[in-house]
């Protein structure tokens, strides 16, 4: 391979896990509308379905998300009454969010959405299921690495 073959789209590693990566928000897309959440508000409440009560700082580092990006989702979601925003009592410097009963609610309704973008995807559900844990395994790698 030449010194500028490297720079063709067809070799990069990125180039299909962003088209993929696009994809799958795009198929989540109809799902998440019936909520009124985007792709992103949905991460951050499954993070708060499972913790219920997290620092801003954690979340990010769950998500592999900045604080810049994370601060206005989480306000919106907190305007839509599913968080509420509050400080740390030991320490005023952390910043928390917490599940509203408004958004441990919704986690009965939202329930369907795995099995529905599931039964949407027409290829080979077990190679999907390999891929996830390949990644997740490149990303834990990443993690050790940073």
């Amino acid at each position: 391979m030449d010194q500028f073959e490297k720079l063709k789209l067809e070799n990069q590693i990125c180039f299909p896990l962003y088209a993929l990566s696009r994809k799958v928000i795009q198929l989540y897309k109809p799902l998440l509308d019936k909520y009124n959440l985007t792709y992103t508000q949905y991460i951050i409440m499954l993070v708060l379905w499972e913790e219920e009560k997290i620092s801003i700082k954690e979340l990010g580092e769950k998500l592999y998300l900045d604080s810049g990006t994370i601060s206005p989702v989480v306000k919106k979601l907190v305007k839509q009454g599913l968080l509420e925003k509050f400080r740390f009592k030991e320490d005023e410097r952390i910043v928390m969010v917490k599940l509203t009963e408004k958004g441990k609610e919704m986690k009965e309704e939202i329930v369907e959405i795995p099995e529905k973008l599931y039964r949407n995807f027409e290829g080979d559900k077990e190679a999907l299921f390999q891929l996830k844990e390949n990644l997740d395994k490149i990303l834990e790698e990443f993690k050790e690495g940073s």
